[in-house]
């Protein structure tokens, strides 16, 4: 095996010494008060019991991880003192374990040393067999974790692991406090309140108010390893309204310093910025906007069962063609046009970057084709007997509930979507659901993405960092949400396959760059091809920034604000 291929060119990059960075002459809290404000309004500050954006990144700013991604996708060392490599003897030669050193003098915002033990409870945090984690595929192969002395810390894996660099790195998988959570394992996790709102962290800053799906307050962190950092002495996370008004806050009122997801009319968002007081930004990494098909049975008069594998599969969407037809009828470039601007690109991969893994097995969808696609269900038999303009199979009825965040560039997306299925002899009733609620992980709401209580949901989601490996094994079936998992599982759309597994466990022992790239397309064009998901664009992070900010480097391979103890206030 060609082992240096973990290197992938990323792990090899150094950090930029973060004094390099920091503004002269300026101290801690020099910048007075920064307003950030994500439309999706954080329902905890615990990224392990939710994988919304929203709670990933608004608990980056306490929470942090050994390694981070920048907006280059390059690896930087964060908690850690360097990136291990084989040449630097961090990564064990027959590639069964990685080595990090921990940064010297770094505590968690209390007072108390960080130590390989917080380490070492995350991954059983994690990983605990009565508990559902939201991030537990950064996990994967994971044996154990241990501590060699006070300030190192190796990961053990099961197996010969090609690209170690998933737990622990990102902010996906920050390390969380063992002596705050460790009445909270398991099944417990989520009653865990005081911790999930107010989780002591390593990062620049700590909660002094977390308001669920509403505000967050925070000040900056004491005993910050930087002491001139972080810039900015507090900080307002505002949560809640839509993309528009978020945009207008930033962009037309100065009330914020900073948006976030700014999915709007990309004419409207231009005039906006022209006012002259803040500016937008795009940033792409690995976002796409897809629909998934639930494969498994939604009808409410399954009750608690619906949705699950109890409920047995779904009456039509796991006929692949019907899912062909339904991505032919899609007019992707017009989707990009109405509603992303310069911040979208059709795509037919779940996997469009990087380069290296992106597929063009299935560009065939980037032309919208309403004629191919009737007649592939004429051919099929899938027709409409009763002449009421529906096709149904097999006595079904092709009619399915559409659902999706509350957004308006989503809701013309659903319009758009429903016209063209209509088209083709399928019925959409179209639901939007608040996207605080949707996107949270209150188990015992029907109306989150993970319950998925629908036939279709259409969100976006990405990757953090370089390497799929992680986020391909996305879609293992041990990852479809379940009653048993607390609904958490990253498998939404409840594919499973044997084959997809075995591509999972063969990726995880590839080194060879190459290989692992033709794995990766393989593992992309097997998901779309059986159009249990549909990809429609590649978006870009589109945000907006106050003219007075400075020091932000958008990133789409982590947390948008995952430098944001650099951040200052421009001094006109």
């Amino acid at each position: 095996m060609k082992k240096t291929a973990i290197l992938m060119g990323a792990a090899a990059a150094m950090l930029t010494p973060l004094a390099a960075v920091a503004q002269e002459g300026a101290e801690r809290g020099s910048s007075g008060h920064l307003n950030i404000i994500y439309w999706q309004a954080p329902s905890t500050l615990n990224p392990y019991l939710s994988g919304g954006t929203k709670e990933v990144e608004s608990a980056s700013l306490v929470l942090e991880s050994l390694a981070r991604f920048n907006e280059n996708g390059e690896m930087e060392p964060w908690l850690a003192e360097s990136i291990p490599t084989i040449e630097n003897g961090g990564v064990a030669e027959d590639l069964t374990s990685i080595t990090w050193t921990i940064a010297e003098g770094v505590t968690w915002s209390d007072g108390t040393a960080l130590t390989p033990a917080d380490f070492i409870f995350t991954w059983e945090y994690c990983t605990h067999p009565e508990g559902g984690c939201a991030q537990a595929s950064y996990f994967d192969g994971v044996a154990s974790v241990e501590a060699l002395d006070d300030r190192t810390v190796r990961v053990n894996f099961e197996e010969a692991t090609p690209f170690p660099y998933t737990a622990f790195v990102g902010s996906e998988s920050p390390v969380i406090q063992a002596a705050q959570f460790a009445e909270c394992l398991g099944a417990r996790a989520p009653e865990c309140t005081e911790a999930n709102f107010g989780p002591i962290g390593t990062g620049p800053f700590v909660v002094t108010d977390f308001r669920p799906n509403d505000v967050i307050e925070f000040v900056a962190n004491e005993n910050f390893r930087f002491p001139d950092r972080p810039y900015f002495a507090s900080v307002t996370f505002k949560g809640g309204g839509d993309a528009a008004a978020a945009a207008r806050s930033v962009l037309e009122t100065g009330e914020f310093d900073y948006a976030w997801n700014l999915q709007i009319d990309p004419t409207i968002l231009a005039e906006m910025e022209a006012n002259g007081l803040g500016t937008v930004v795009t940033a792409f990494g690995t976002s796409v906007e897809r629909l998934h098909m639930n494969q498994f049975n939604p009808d409410p008069a399954l009750g608690d069962i619906r949705s699950t594998a109890e409920a047995g599969p779904h009456p039509f969407l796991t006929n692949p063609i019907i899912g062909q037809a339904m991505s032919m009828a899609i007019d992707r470039a017009l989707l990009v046009e109405i509603g992303y601007g310069a911040g979208g690109q059709p795509t037919c991969n779940v996997l469009p970057a990087p380069e290296a893994y992106a597929s063009t097995a299935n560009d065939g969808c980037l032309v919208q084709d309403i004629d191919g696609a009737n007649a592939l269900l004429d051919e099929a038999g899938i027709v409409d007997t009763d002449g009421d303009g529906i096709r149904e199979y097999e006595g079904t009825p092709l009619r399915v509930l559409y659902q999706t965040s509350t957004n308006a560039v989503r809701q013309d997306t659903q319009a758009l979507v429903k016209q063209w299925w209509a088209e083709i002899g399928i019925d959409a009733e179209l639901r939007n659901i608040d996207a605080s609620v949707f996107f949270g992980g209150d188990p015992g709401s029907p109306d989150t993405f993970q319950k998925f209580y629908a036939d279709v949901e259409m969100y976006t989601n990405n990757f953090a960092g370089v390497d799929p490996q992680a986020y391909m094994a996305n879609w293992a079936c041990d990852e479809i949400p379940s009653p048993e998992t607390q609904w958490q599982g990253s498998n939404i759309q409840r594919f499973c396959s044997e084959e997809y597994d075995a591509l999972i466990a063969e990726m995880a022992m590839t080194a060879d760059l190459a290989e692992r790239g033709r794995i990766a397309m393989m593992q992309n064009d097997m998901l779309v091809q059986s159009y249990s998901i549909i990809p429609l664009i590649h978006r870009g992070g589109v945000s907006a920034h106050a003219n007075t900010l400075g020091g932000i480097r958008m990133s789409d391979w982590d947390s948008e604000l995952w430098n944001i103890m650099d951040w200052y206030r421009i001094q006109e």
